[in-house]
């Protein structure tokens, strides 16, 4: 005999399959164009997204529930998101793991948390990541007090890493590889996964100086030039700054080694294998140079130029500035 559903088991079930319908429904009226993540990629409130990666977007959108003393780490996709989750939790958890048993040690940064997991059970404070713009964030995370650090990158470095880590990608999965041009072209249209990146950079740039106790704006390179004082700068913000005993016990410095790309990059457990997301990176990938100003060995004076001239228009006129080299 069929085994009987309990009553409250098939609502929930149905309830499940009447969203998905609708969300299936929703992105299939949406403008597509060419993905370089996925096949096809939607443009769904203002912002181009990954035809995969679409429903989880509005999944979080609509049933997120944020807490008070959440940290969400934003940005766009190739500007120091993996080596700011990394920094950030080992602040975060400083007084639960110290640098010998950390656990960067044996996961990825990417993979720090279950990926389906419990979030109500998950220790406090919360970490999240997402590449969602502004605009687009929950209503309660917007609403909250949690706290939302930020980090974008020169986007001439921006396109460069992109690329690689993308035509990485293609070769994992047998994808057509895009060229660098076609790449930046499509980035310059502002048709790259979350873009337009000055939509993107501007959106959270704003909110850094209307809510500048609830939204930390970082810049890559400030990272790459200052590390100590950049993350005496994010432990502040999240309310967990470094006590002066930490300071003389180097504590800042154990942190930034620990989570440098050369030490993450060397660690076996980010060497083979991929990460078990709803698109399969491999771990290796989230790793390259990590380099300020590499972009000119990639790109011709012509397409700085070009860039540049994006930059002028769409984001400096906000005070937002980044350096060449």
């Amino acid at each position: 005999m069929a085994r009987q559903q309990h009553p409250s088991q098939s609502a929930i079930l149905g309830s499940e399959k009447h969203e998905q319908e609708d969300i299936d429904e929703l992105i299939a009226s949406l403008p597509q164009s060419k993905g370089v993540v996925s096949r096809f990629q939607s443009l769904y409130q203002n912002f181009w997204c990954p035809d995969n990666v679409l429903p989880n977007v509005i999944a979080f959108q609509r049933h997120h529930q944020a807490k008070y003393n959440d940290i969400v780490l934003a940005s766009e996709p190739k500007t120091g998101t993996t080596w700011l989750k990394a920094l950030v939790f080992s602040i975060v958890n400083r007084s639960r793991f110290d640098i010998s048993n950390t656990p960067l040690l044996t996961s990825n940064p990417m993979t720090l948390s279950n990926p389906r997991p419990n979030l109500d059970s998950l220790a406090e404070p919360r970490l999240f990541a997402t590449h969602v713009p502004y605009p687009s964030l929950p209503e309660c995370i917007k609403r909250s007090s949690c706290r939302i650090i930020y980090i974008c990158r020169n986007p001439l470095d921006t396109v460069v890493s992109a690329w690689h880590f993308f035509l990485e990608l293609a070769r994992s999965e047998d994808h057509p590889a895009w060229s660098l041009e076609e790449h930046f072209e499509a980035y310059c249209k502002g048709e790259m996964p979350f873009g337009p990146f000055w939509e993107h950079m501007v959106g959270y740039w704003k909110e850094s100086l209307e809510r500048p106790h609830n939204v930390l704006f970082l810049k890559y390179e400030d990272l790459k030039e200052d590390i100590g004082g950049q993350l005496k700068k994010v432990a502040k913000f999240v309310g967990l700054p470094f006590t002066e005993q930490e300071e003389e016990e180097g504590v800042i410095e154990e942190i930034a080694k620990m989570c440098s790309l050369k030490t993450l990059k060397d660690l076996e457990v980010n060497k083979s294998g991929k990460v078990p997301m709803t698109i399969k990176f491999e771990k290796r990938s989230f790793f390259r140079k990590g380099e300020v100003g590499d972009w000119v060995n990639h790109l011709t004076p012509s397409m700085a130029d070009r860039l540049n001239s994006i930059v002028q228009e769409k984001i400096s006129p906000f005070g937002l500035q980044f350096k060449t080299r």
